[in-house]
């Protein structure tokens, strides 16, 4: 069970505090933001008690629980006021299941099988997936991710750069904090025998793997409130190597990422 103040929602996504500045962190070495820890429990849930709702207008709490929808679709959404809730709501219910709720995430059922219901669009609260199997440029994909759209109040995926061509990259956005870091190897970039087991495990990785680039691809799940869609692929689009690029040596690109291991 989640609980979300709906009154303080929106301050607490856009914040920037982190956890530790709040007095909530989990030791010295914690350096989430307070959104990150929101997030979590909100994606990582079965029952959401949606509380102090006398506070906030009718039409901002239907916009607010779309948007919670979105990120969390299986959940239970209860409104409560003062915290008051029936016991037998949120007691015993048998709804939570670790296997299904790790796999909940609205970001993930995105990335699963793209849905859109009329209600979510009809409060301009809206998700795609992003996909190309082309690298992207990494001085132009910071300079993107430096002017983050405000529209996109969350984003989760895999990164392709040109210049880290054997590890992927990892991108987790929610509000105003961004984590971005190596996530593992590609599978084309493992030697050929630990290629063939992996594929022979997973026999479903080769109806998109590339001839030339193998399961290297960026895939990237966005949500948002009134968001742009052909503007913001486009813009992605222009931070991906040009066909002139492409037949250049990566490696000679300016790479200003952290956490490089390749």
């Amino acid at each position: 069970m989640t609980v979300v103040d709906a009154y303080r929602f929106w301050h607490d996504f856009s914040s920037g505090e982190t956890l530790l500045e709040r007095s909530q962190a989990t030791g010295d070495d914690d350096t989430r933001e307070v959104v990150d820890l929101l997030i979590d429990q909100i994606e990582f849930c079965d029952v959401l008690l949606l509380n102090k709702c006398d506070l906030v207008e009718e039409t901002e709490l239907q916009e607010l629980e779309q948007v919670l929808r979105k990120l969390q679709p299986r959940a239970k959404i209860i409104r409560t006021e003062h915290g008051r809730v029936d016991p037998s709501e949120i007691l015993n219910t048998g709804l939570f299941n670790f296997e299904e709720a790790s796999m909940s995430a609205g970001w993930i059922k995105e990335m699963e099988k793209p849905a859109h219901t009329p209600e979510t669009e009809e409060y301009g609260i809206s998700s795609f997936v992003y996909e190309r199997v082309r690298p992207f440029h990494p001085g132009r994909l910071i300079e993107w991710m430096e002017n983050w759209p405000a529209e996109v109040v969350r984003a989760k995926g895999i990164v392709w750069l040109a210049t880290r061509h054997s590890l992927a990259q990892s991108l987790s956005q929610a509000g105003p904090s961004i984590q971005f870091g190596p996530s593992g190897y590609w599978i084309a970039a493992l030697p050929d025998d630990e290629q063939q087991v992996l594929l022979q495990e997973e026999p479903e990785l080769m109806e998109r793997w590339d001839p030339r680039f193998g399961d290297r691809i960026n895939k990237l799940v966005m949500i948002g409130i009134d968001m742009d869609r052909a503007r913001l692929i486009q813009s992605l689009d222009q931070c991906l190597l040009s066909d002139a690029e492409m037949a250049l040596d990566w490696n000679l690109f300016p790479d200003e990422w952290p956490n490089r291991q390749e």
